[in-house]
């Protein structure tokens, strides 16, 4: 059993080494296993809580409207004014079969102005409206 270093012969070794390809690979695993959750952030809001939540992932292709607790409107994580949202959500769902909105309102705005959102997409043409709420955290004893 000899070992062949490749300088023995005179001739040039050919086989592949794969140890660095494989280092490399985990680093860049490993740093794509940071980044994607960050790239994910939309507009940081504090959900309100429900008991009968259904969990749905979260696409590519939605379209999210953000309201933050100082009444700032987001479209899919980009600041909008309040009268050009009808505007900006027709030019966006223009060529969609499904026009579905989901809205992330924070726990602490008013119930009139996520209506008022809500009356703006009905005139839009939007039927399908999503409320986005976090589920109910029970207690360590299991009690309701």
């Amino acid at each position: 059993m000899a070992m062949d270093l490749g300088g023995a012969k005179g001739g040039v070794k050919s086989d592949i080494n794969v140890t660095p390809l494989c280092d490399v690979m985990l680093v860049l695993l490993i740093i794509m296993m940071i980044v994607a959750p960050l790239l994910q952030q939309g507009v940081s809001v504090q959900l309100p809580q429900a008991n009968n939540t259904v969990d749905k992932p979260e696409t590519q292709g939605q379209t999210v409207i953000a309201i933050s607790k100082d009444k700032a409107m987001y479209l899919n994580a980009k600041p909008i004014q309040e009268s050009e949202l009808a505007t900006k959500i027709n030019e966006l769902l223009e060529n969609q079969k499904e026009k579905i909105v989901l809205i992330k309102a924070d726990q602490e705005v008013e119930y009139g102005a996520v209506m008022a959102t809500m009356d703006q997409l009905r005139q839009a043409g939007i039927e399908d409206i999503g409320l986005v709420t976090d589920p109910k955290r029970t207690g360590a004893t299991g009690g309701k």
